[in-house]
């Protein structure tokens, strides 16, 4: 290169804060480990030249050619790549591409993803009912106190002989569940479920990170601490009567876009169900032998999970097939429920969950008999109406512990859980965003982002099994396309890359008056449904997504979507 153009470059690297980055350059602004794959996707179909520049030196570390195009499978967008994987110094970095085209910086460096992985986790804090947010905790997004629930009313629907309509029950605490002020059991279930599997498959990382809440300096770790907050409000939500679990508290109907504390409504639970009770279980039996490692802290926690959710899957057993149908229900009782439904159909994957955790942590043979525990071949990824990875996850991370009749299983979970990982990766290399996800447009649901976490939590459990490393990088693709190496260009966690959320579809961030929303929330990601019938700049599959405070459906925020996320991150940053 010549001389002139070194100086262009430098103008432009000195420059590079008021100057835009391009938007057909798509990069994982969080940056990159030393070791990892680093690659950029550029949107043209010309076989440019790319310059990675050091920030430190000013000076060009190295020079190549956009690969080959690629055709998407959803569109007619032709992308090339930009490959700077040989460079591996820690530093801060600028890719240029051609002659006109530039990035932001982004960094190289261990621990990468520890802002983000603590911001992801953090969020859940501000997700918290019944309690002030203090500046010295929530610093500009601190906020007044909504929804005490201490005064929450049994709902038809929910009524029993000892708890009859309008009964009044406290049940504060939780986290708000999505954009949303309302919480569910079974959307609380998978997300817990994530959170104690996190800290059960890498405790020490966990242990070591400090969130800044306000039980930061007790000797429990922060994360579980913070997963505590949840823990207890589920307590409240089982009738100690039967061990019933009702199935959300909840208003009547959604509030508006106002801060939780404006908001007066009356609270109900609603009618008891066996997805609830079995979610409950679970989470329960898990939650006894995480919090049990903590009972000089936290006494008698550990037994009252345990009773609580072998009271749960009694309930469950006695009443196998209750489904949660709210448009039944409102046709017989007052008033009508309008909130969401998370209205399962198919409990067996909750059966399995619950036995697993239940079997592991009693050592009783009899729950894990109780049930089909390998139905067919399918690893069907979690989800809010499919939990039965979960169960099998939590067998493998105890394989040791297992007794004669269970270890049997073990050699065909492992088998399936392999083979369905390694296709999983089989067509990596030649998707257009090389990353997991993508690879079918039936990766584009609703919350298609947590897919593409959950997918990276499969594969972490594939190499946690078999210690080979192809696992843990193509779980890091999912980390790139999540944080911006994607068809829309977005990072999609708030506070975090270039371009990001800034209008996500959540009441205290559109409510707060903070130009900035809350960080650390990852939306819901690219939704060809479009439910929310709002104007998307695009109806691709991939590109299916609109930074919109009105797209619910592309841009809100839930509880189950960061779980999957956190646990990602702070398995990458525990594994490096």
């Amino acid at each position: 290169m010549n001389k002139h153009f070194y100086s262009t470059l430098f103008l432009l690297v000195c420059s590079v804060a008021i100057f835009a980055a391009s938007p057909t350059i798509r990069l994982n602004y969080a940056g990159f480990y030393p070791e990892a794959t680093k690659i950029a996707v550029v949107l043209t179909d010309k076989p440019e030249p790319f310059y990675l520049i050091s920030m430190e030196k000013f000076d060009t570390v190295l020079t190549g050619t956009l690969e080959p195009p690629r055709k998407s499978l959803y569109s007619n967008r032709i992308i090339r790549t930009a490959n700077f994987s040989s460079i591996t110094k820690p530093g801060w970095y600028v890719l240029f591409v051609g002659g006109n085209d530039s990035t932001y910086p982004f960094q190289i460096k261990r621990n990468v993803y520890e802002s983000v992985a603590i911001a992801s986790m953090k969020a859940f804090y501000f997700q918290r009912a019944s309690t002030a947010l203090a500046k010295e905790y929530a610093g500009i997004w601190s906020r007044a106190k909504g929804h005490p629930d201490k005064k929450v009313v049994i709902h038809a629907s929910a009524a029993s002989p000892k708890r009859p309509i309008g009964t009044m029950i406290s049940a504060p605490g939780g986290w708000y569940d999505a954009g949303d002020y309302n919480k569910y059991i079974v959307n609380s279930g998978i997300t817990m479920g994530t959170l104690l599997s996190l800290y059960e498959d890498f405790p020490e990382y966990v242990n070591s990170v400090s969130l800044n809440i306000p039980e930061s300096k007790n000797s429990v770790p922060d994360v579980l601490d913070e997963a505590l907050w949840n823990l207890r409000w589920m307590l409240s939500m089982q009738d100690p009567n039967d061990g019933g679990v009702y199935h959300k508290c909840t208003n009547a109907g959604f509030d508006g876009m106002v801060m939780p504390d404006v908001t007066k409504e009356p609270r109900y639970v609603v009618q008891k169900g066996t997805a609830a009770a079995l979610d409950f279980a679970a989470v329960m039996a898990q939650a006894s032998r995480v919090y049990g490692k903590f009972d000089k802290a936290l006494p008698g926690l550990k037994d009252s999970c345990l009773t609580a959710a072998v009271k749960a899957w009694s309930w469950a057993q006695k009443n196998p097939k209750v489904i949660y149908d709210q448009d039944s229900i409102n046709m017989k009782f007052k008033p009508r429920i309008t909130t969401g439904a998370y209205d399962d159909t198919d409990f067996s994957d909750e059966f399995i969950w619950a036995a697993s955790e239940l079997y592991l942590t009693t050592q009783q043979e009899s729950y894990y008999q109780a049930v089909n525990m390998f139905p067919d071949e399918n690893m069907p990824l979690p989800s809010w109406a499919q939990v039965r990875l979960l169960g099998y996850y939590s067998l493998l991370r105890f394989e040791n512990q297992l007794t004669p009749l269970v270890k049997n299983d073990l050699y065909e979970l492992k088998r399936r859980l392999t083979q369905s990982a390694e296709k999983m990766i089989k067509g990596v290399p030649n998707t257009q965003y090389q990353a997991v996800m993508g690879q079918s447009k039936e990766d584009f649901v609703w919350g298609s982002n947590a897919v593409a976490a959950n997918q990276s939590i499969f594969l972490i459990q594939a190499y946690k099994l078999t210690k080979d490393k192809k696992y843990l990088s193509n779980a890091l693709t999912n980390v790139d396309y999540i944080l911006g190496r994607n068809a829309t260009g977005y990072s999609f966690v708030t506070g975090f890359g270039y371009p990001k959320p800034m209008h996500p579809h959540h009441r205290p961030s559109e409510a707060d008056g903070i130009n900035d929303p809350i960080p650390g929330l990852l939306v819901g990601g690219p939704n060809p449904g479009m439910q929310d019938k709002c104007e998307y700049p695009s109806k691709f599959t991939d590109e299916a997504y609109v930074d919109s405070v009105c797209s619910y459906a592309s841009n809100e925020i839930a509880i189950n979507w960061n779980a999957p996320l956190v646990y990602l991150l702070f398995a990458m940053e525990a594994l490096q």
